[in-house]
């Protein structure tokens, strides 16, 4: 038997799953509780994936699992795969007459937090009829998404050109990095220095991430590293709380934390940080027209920034 008739005899929904919850979070841990599996269950659909699919699909490491470049192009079928169901499902569920308009968004964790709640409020004024479907993803999951129909539009990061094919980009902002506390932390009494700040719990993003390299090139130019109580995680509301309500410093981009930092509920630490910050964009796909609704907001997502 050819090896593309044995590959789709032996595919299983869970093969796809797993494979899909391990690009979404980074990690095998994290998918492994995202999908309610032991994580030696989850290695060894991956690795069957892996072996039905004949490459690797993940570099794994101690610190996470990024994709290859074959991991990211097997990313766009399977997200096309199960986003196929999803639509097959919601079409035999769905209610004759039923015809609300839909859009449906895929962001950054900190673009959610830092742009959208403002961006939704005042398009529900004009289109209180569209329903919104918003996603928290990391920029790979957006690409992805974007690429297979399952997103009209995303809110993220220039990435390799080779991901962006069939792809709008269009800045919004720059975005830099900042190491936020809440204002009655200790160290805002004290000298403020990188090494001293790193001697408190930090909350961080995973590996992979650009705010999480931004962090890396931070702590490397002057000789730092992050402390041992250290908390990883794509959660911009996890992170959040945890900075707000106890003594964590939470390396962040900027956009994520303006409202705060504007309302005095988080406060800026005194660290330079060299740089322009990282672009943050619209995305589109080339070939696709957008629906009434989708169009309004993204005026109001362009009208919400400043200047």
């Amino acid at each position: 038997m050819e090896k593309n008739g044995l590959f789709s005899q032996r595919i299983r929904l869970r093969h796809l799953h797993t494979f899909v919850a391990v690009a979404q979070q980074g990690t095998l841990g994290r998918a492994a509780e995202t999908l309610n599996l032991s994580q030696p269950a989850l290695s060894k659909t991956l690795n069957e994936l892996e072996q039905l699919t004949g490459t690797r699909l993940f570099d794994r490491g101690r610190l996470g699992a990024q994709l290859t470049l074959m991991g990211e192009q097997f990313l766009t079928h399977a997200v096309k795969v199960l986003d196929a169901l999803n639509h097959a499902g919601q079409s035999l569920t769905r209610k004759d007459g039923q015809t609300s308009a839909v859009v449906r968004i895929g962001a950054l964790p900190t673009a959610v937090l830092g742009i959208l709640p403002a961006v939704i409020g005042q398009f529900h004024k004009q289109q209180s009829d569209v329903t919104l479907q918003v996603g928290t993803m990391n920029n790979t999951m957006l690409l992805a998404g974007l690429k297979t129909g399952e997103l009209d539009l995303g809110i993220g990061r220039m990435s390799d050109p080779e991901l962006m094919t069939g792809l709008n980009y269009e800045l919004l902002f720059l975005e830099s990095l900042k190491l936020v506390v809440r204002p009655g932390h200790p160290i805002l009494q004290e000298n403020i220095t990188l090494s001293r700040v790193m001697e408190w719990p930090a909350v961080v993003s995973p590996k992979g991430t650009a705010p999480r390299q931004n962090t890396e090139t931070l702590l490397a130019g002057q000789g730092c590293k992050l402390p041992a109580t250290c908390i990883e995680t794509l959660s911009a509301s996890l992170s959040r709380q945890l900075t707000v309500d106890y003594n964590y410093v939470w390396f962040v981009p900027s956009g994520a934390v303006k409202e705060d930092l504007k309302q005095g509920t988080l406060t800026a630490l005194p660290i330079t940080i060299q740089g322009a910050g990282e672009p943050i964009g619209i995305l589109t796909r080339v070939d696709a027209v957008l629906s009434p609704g989708a169009q309004i907001l993204l005026a109001s997502i362009r009208k919400s920034m400043p200047g």
